[in-house]
């Protein structure tokens, strides 16, 4: 445009002198006015490149223009994951400028977490260019293949979509029990005591982690990921460890306990539950050696572990026959009331205790609502003191404050509990005997003025100002020895000496007893055996004869997985040949053993024994002891 301005102006004016119009026009002007002085030839030449010129400079503006739109894509860093690890999901915005991150939709069975944001600025040609990716966490808690749907974003006023992305979770190696080739060097077991239970029915779940003798050392165990949904879990609480075999490979177990409530009802799958842990193993080619484990040696290697998911039913709480007093509790417990003082005048505070113990959900125990008429009532204030780690027995203990309003009143209102009970599958209510009250018309201030005609100050004692000056010294006392002197201040200072002796003591046999599982286990089935003899002996004399022979059973299986160092579930009658014959066990205990795991087999199908002949089997059952532990 600036030429054929120029052009069109200076037409005819050929002597025009191009330093009177250089303070006045552009550049591309001048150049223009110079092109009038050449010939005609020249002029089209140039004007041709310069048409071209320009169409390349508008070429350009618009890639310029192009290239700097916005851009929004997503990406997964990997869409094969196993259960109990993570992806990580990155949504990029291109020359977009401040991006907040946005929100993923909901997916099920996938736990999203905001990790960051990341921003990149490059320059290159003289263009500049800006980018910003939001980083997020994808963990899921289940196998099976995931789909997450594109996004839709408004930059500028313009939408922009990201396209859709897939995710498969595939299952860790878990040693199939069929295959005797399957090693693992690390693994979960999930279990549950039943698996048909109430809404905010409490159970204790059990979580088993396997480890290999292969593994050196281990650290930074945690949990990825579990999925609970419909559950409440509480604190995992380790009890103690034992050595087992799974597939002939030698595994210590530790075992871990949890509490676990169904919040909603329906068919739901408790678990997988996935952990990682970093396990030190031996270098492959190299023999143990014990400078091994003192030079920390060998190869580290982090492990993604997954339990199998239990299929779960969860019930809710039947809707007919709720007591009225029923408050929310579930489980099994016992209800005791007091209340003191119960001779008081109106307007005198009355403390009313309730105590509730048993198994169950304590959070759920609530009072339940009392008719107070006549009473001012203040809140109820509470306190839980839990007999074991997982918090699910103990009591929970109630105070309340009420003050009567009336002298007509001669009891407090009888107090109700009501639970409901999972085993039995029934509500239950608990009530307290009355408390009988005696309320007296309350005493006013005037009334007593009155009684002491109105002179507050006719009975108040003299007050002595100087105190009399003593004459007499008295008798005189041999001061007694000084309290360094006394035997029995000399005595006491051994007494700190000796306790710390005995609690150092004490503590290195609690220490030895920790680091010594089969001790533990034997000490454990002498006392399981101390009280299932008197228990032997009550079945015999109740004629209990399938119960008698299933705790003789367990009794024999404890003790021989003891003195084996074998599960108790799986040990047989043919653990004798396989066992105790090697171990020279006496021919007249072997024979004992063998007609006692035969009787107990017997008594399945035909429980009929008599007082007389399960009488008779303890004797033998204590001298197949004896033999068993020659140095009892």
């Amino acid at each position: 445009m600036c030429f054929f301005f120029v052009k069109r102006r200076f037409a005819g004016k050929s002597d025009l002198r191009p330093r009177h119009r250089m303070g006045k026009v552009t550049g591309v002007a001048v150049s223009c006015m110079v092109l009038t002085r050449l010939d005609l030839n020249k002029r089209r030449i140039i004007r041709r490149q310069s048409a071209v010129f320009c169409v390349f400079l508008l070429l350009w503006a618009f890639s310029e223009f192009a290239t700097s739109a916005a851009t929004f894509t997503a990406s997964l860093d990997r869409d094969t994951i196993r259960l109990g690890e993570a992806a990580t999901l990155s949504l990029a915005f291109g020359d977009a400028g401040q991006t907040q991150a946005p929100s993923l939709p909901a997916i099920p069975n996938l736990h999203v977490a905001y990790v960051g944001p990341s921003s990149q600025y490059e320059f290159v040609n003289g263009r500049s260019s800006s980018s910003v990716t939001h980083v997020f966490q994808i963990t899921p808690q289940q196998v099976g293949t995931y789909e997450i749907p594109g996004m839709t974003v408004n930059l500028g006023g313009a939408k922009l979509t990201s396209q859709p992305l897939k995710l498969t979770v595939i299952k860790p190696d878990v040693p199939n029990p069929q295959s005797p080739n399957a090693v693992q060097i690390a693994f979960l077991k999930l279990s549950l005591p039943k698996t048909n239970f109430f809404v905010g029915e409490v159970i204790v779940g059990k979580l088993e982690v396997y480890i290999s003798d292969r593994v050196q050392g281990m650290e930074r165990f945690q949990f990825t990921a579990a999925q609970t949904d419909a559950f409440s879990v509480g604190t995992k609480v380790e009890r103690p460890r034992f050595n087992t075999q799974v597939n002939g490979v030698n595994y210590q177990v530790v075992p871990l306990e949890m509490s676990v409530k169904a919040l909603k009802s329906g068919s739901f799958s408790f678990g997988p539950i996935t952990a990682s842990v970093v396990v030190t193993l031996p270098v492959p080619g190299r023999g143990r050696s014990p400078f091994d484990q003192f030079f920390n040696r060998g190869q580290q290697q982090e492990l993604n572990m997954a339990s199998e998911g239990i299929p779960v039913l969860c019930q809710s709480l039947p809707a007919t026959n709720v007591p009225p007093s029923f408050a929310g509790a579930i489980g099994s417990f016992t209800f005791a009331c007091a209340a003191g003082p119960t001779n008081i005048g109106v307007g005198d505070p009355i403390t009313i205790k309730v105590q509730v113990s048993g198994r169950g959900a304590f959070d759920s125990v609530a009072l339940p609502e009392q008719a107070w008429a006549n009473f001012k009532v203040y809140p109820p204030t509470s306190k839980i003191e839990s007999a074991d780690p997982l918090g699910i027995e103990g009591k929970k203990s109630f105070e309340q404050v009420i003050i009567p309003q009336s002298a007509d009143l001669t009891q407090l209102p009888p107090f109700q509990f009501s639970y409901f009970d999972p085993e039995g599958k029934s509500y239950k209510t608990l009530e307290a005997a009355p408390i009988k009250l005696t309320v007296h018309p309350s005493s006013s201030g005037p009334a007593i003025a009155a009684v002491n005609g109105g002179n507050t100050e006719s009975n108040a004692p003299p007050q002595i100002d100087i105190v009399p000056i003593k004459t007499d010294l008295g008798a005189i006392v041999h001061p007694a020895a000084p309290l360094f002197a006394q035997p029995w201040f000399i005595a006491m200072q051994g007494v700190p000496a000796a306790a710390f002796l005995f609690l150092l003591v004490r503590r290195k046999r609690a220490e030895a007893l920790a680091r010594n599982p089969r001790l533990q286990r034997r000490r454990k089935v002498d006392e399981l055996t101390r009280t299932g003899l008197q228990d032997l002996r009550n079945l015999a004399a109740a004629q209990k004869a399938e119960e008698f022979f299933a705790l003789l059973c367990r009794q024999m299986q404890e003790q021989l997985g003891a003195r084996h160092d074998l599960p108790a579930s799986a040990i047989t009658e043919a653990v004798i040949d396989e066992h105790l014959l090697p171990a020279n066990l006496p021919a007249p205990a072997e024979q004992t053993l063998r007609e006692l795991f035969q009787a107990c087999n017997q008594a399945r199908y035909s429980p009929t024994h008599t007082s007389q002949e399960m009488e008779a089997t303890i004797p033998r059952f204590e001298a197949v002891l004896n033999d068993l532990w020659p140095a009892k």
